[in-house]
C-alpha cells in the first residue's frame, strides 16, 4: 500500500472504511448542481440552487440536532454528529473538522499543506520514499526516492501503517498549517540522519503527460482538481497528429465534476455525459462541442477509480468513444450535500446519485472494462490502439 503527503488519506479514522476511501474523493456533484454551500466550483455557480426534499431536510435537521445537544452537554459536537449519520445508514455520510473539510477545499483547488513526500510500507515493515514533489520542503532537504523513513517527530515509523506515517508527515489539526515543523529521521544505505521541515502550501500534480517510443501519448490524472479538464484538453491539442492517446485513470479518486465533464469534453463533440438526480429532481450533464472525436482512445482504469472517474468513463464507454481496459472500478456513483454544524465542522448526507449516458447505475456496480486485464496493462493498451489503426 502506498500514501502520499496531499490528502490521500484522513488524519484520523472516524467512520471505519467508507470515510477511509472517500475522505480525499467524495462526488462533488454541488460543484454541478450547486446544492455546496461556498460552492467548491467557485468559477460555475449555477442560477439557483435545487430545493431538498423533506426526507433530505430531516437527515440533515437529525446531525445538526445531535450536535447542539452534544455542545449544550459539554461533549464532542462531531461524535454525536457522527453516531447520527451513522445511525442514519448513509453508506458515504461523513463528518469532518472545520480544518479537515478546508484541507479538503484547498485539495480540490489544487493545494495541500505538507513536505512533499510519497511513501510506500515495504513487506518487511520498512517506510520507503517513493517519490518526492519537485521545489517542496523535502526535495530541498535533500531527501531522494528510496530512502527510508525512520521516524516521524521521534515515534518510529517501521511497522505502521503507511496512512498513519502520512498523517503525521501532514500533521493533526493543530499543527498542519503551513510553516509549522516536522522532523523526520531518515536512511540512505549506511548513512543515517535527521532533520527538521517547515510545511508549505503545496500544488498537486494531478495532471501528467508523457509520449511512449512509439508515438502514443499517455494522460494520467490522479484527481479531478480545478483546473484538471482544460489541462487534459490541452495535452489533447498538443499530442502527435495520426497517434493514439491513453487516459490513465487508475487510482483516480474523483473530485469535481465540472473538471470531469471538461475532460470528457476533450473527447467528445458535445452530447450528453451523465444525469444525475439531487432528491428525485432529474438533471443531466453535457460536453461541449469541439473534442477530438477520431483519435483513437484507451482508458485505463482499476478499482480505485472513483466517483467523479467513473463517471466519465462510463460516459465514453457508453459513447463508443473510448475502449476501457483494466478492472472494475469501485463503484461510488453518489451525491453528497454538506451542511454546516454548530461548532463550524461540516456533515455530508447523500442526496441522489447518477448514472451513465446509457442509464446504468455506477453505485456499487462500478464500470466493467470492455477488457479485463490485471497486469502489463499499459502494454495491452497499446495493442488496442494498434488495432483501432493509430
Amino acid at each position: 500500500m502506498s500514501g502520499r503527503d496531499p490528502l490521500c488519506q484522513p488524519r484520523r479514522i472516524r467512520r471505519g472504511a467508507a470515510l477511509t476511501l472517500v475522505f480525499a474523493s467524495v462526488l462533488i456533484a454541488g460543484a454541478a448542481t450547486g446544492t455546496f454551500p461556498q460552492a467548491a466550483d467557485r468559477d460555475r455557480k449555477p442560477a439557483s440552487d435545487p430545493t431538498l426534499s423533506a426526507a433530505s431536510m430531516s437527515r440533515h435537521e437529525d446531525v445538526a440536532k445531535a450536535a447542539e445537544k452534544a455542545m449544550a452537554n459539554g461533549t464532542s459536537p462531531m461524535e454525536a454528529a457522527e453516531r447520527a449519520v451513522s445511525r442514519s445508514g448513509d453508506r458515504w455520510g461523513a463528518v469532518y473538522s472545520e480544518n479537515e473539510y478546508q484541507e479538503f477545499q484547498d485539495a480540490l483547488d489544487g493545494q495541500y499543506t505538507g513536505v512533499g513526500l510519497w511513501a510506500r510500507r515495504e513487506r518487511d515493515g520498512r517506510i520507503e520514499v517513493t517519490k518526492v514533489a519537485s521545489g517542496s520542503p523535502a526535495a530541498d532537504a535533500g531527501i531522494r526516492r528510496g530512502d527510508r523513513l525512520r521516524s516521524v517527530d521521534g515515534r518510529k515509523a517501521d511497522g505502521r501503517p503507511v496512512t498513519e506515517v502520512v498523517s503525521a508527515l501532514r500533521g493533526d489539526a493543530t499543527d498542519a498549517a503551513a510553516g509549522t515543523t516536522v522532523r523526520l529521521g531518515l536512511e540512505r544505505g549506511p548513512r543515517a540522519w535527521s532533520l527538521t521541515l517547515r510545511r508549505a502550501l503545496l500544488s498537486t500534480d494531478d495532471v501528467t503527460v508523457r509520449a511512449l517510443a512509439d508515438g502514443v501519448t499517455v494522460i494520467r490524472v490522479a484527481a479531478f482538481t480545478k483546473g484538471v479538464g482544460d489541462t487534459v484538453r490541452t495535452a489533447v491539442r498538443q499530442a502527435p497528429a495520426d497517434t493514439g492517446i491513453i487516459l490513465d485513470l487508475r487510482g483516480n479518486s474523483g473530485g469535481l465534476v465540472t473538471e470531469a465533464v471538461t475532460t470528457a469534453s476533450a473527447f467528445l463533440d458535445g452530447g450528453l455525459v451523465a444525469t444525475y438526480d439531487v432528491d428525485g429532481d432529474q438533471r443531466a450533464l453535457h460536453a461541449t462541442a469541439g473534442g477530438d472525436t477520431t483519435r483513437p482512445l484507451v482508458t485505463l482504469v482499476d478499482g480505485g477509480t472513483m466517483s467523479a472517474a467513473e463517471l466519465l468513463t462510463g460516459a465514453l464507454q457508453d459513447r463508443g468513444r473510448a475502449v476501457v481496459i483494466g478492472s472494475r472500478t469501485f463503484g461510488k456513483g453518489s451525491v453528497q450535500m454538506p451542511s454546516r454544524l454548530p461548532d463550524g465542522s461540516v456533515a455530508e448526507l447523500t442526496v441522489g446519485h447518477y448514472r451513465t449516458p446509457a442509464g446504468r447505475s455506477v453505485d456499487s456496480h462500478g464500470i466493467t472494462p470492455d477488457l479485463d486485464v490485471e497486469r502489463n496493462v499499459l502494454e495491452r493498451a497499446g495493442t488496442v490502439l494498434s488495432g483501432l489503426g493509430r
